[in-house]
């Protein structure tokens, strides 16, 4: 069981930067990618980006590619996403997710999954 909490949402300025985190807990967290998804109202979830479990590779989506940064804490434990250049479109709940499955973006793959974060690019 991987436990996961999100935290460092908030209300940011069109072309502001935010850092969101997720914690994770529970046995063998080392062993899991993790990931972040992002769900707008009205629309379907979508994937933003992972960190692998094995040798830490990163994977983005192409719409935030070169903005968004996925990163690791010391502890491992902690997975952070740094986000620059925000705009209205990266308004979302922001969720971090658990896998087995090494280095994927596939939803399907993620059996665990935060509260979620809400990010919100506004003037």
């Amino acid at each position: 069981q991987v436990y996961l909490v999100e935290s460092g949402g908030g209300l940011v300025p069109p072309g502001g930067s935010l850092r969101i985190s997720c914690a994770a807990s529970g046995s063998t967290v080392d062993y899991y990618t993790i990931a972040w998804f992002r769900q707008a109202p009205g629309k379907e979830r979508e994937a933003v980006a992972c960190i692998s479990s094995s040798d830490d590779g990163t994977q983005y989506a192409d719409l935030v590619k070169g903005r968004f940064t996925i990163s690791r804490g010391n502890s491992k434990n902690t997975v952070y996403l740094q986000m620059n250049s925000l705009g209205p479109e990266d308004t979302a709940v922001y969720y971090c997710a658990a896998s087995l499955v090494d280095d994927t973006l596939r939803s399907l793959d993620y059996d665990y999954w935060g509260q979620g974060t809400q990010v919100t690019v506004s003037s």
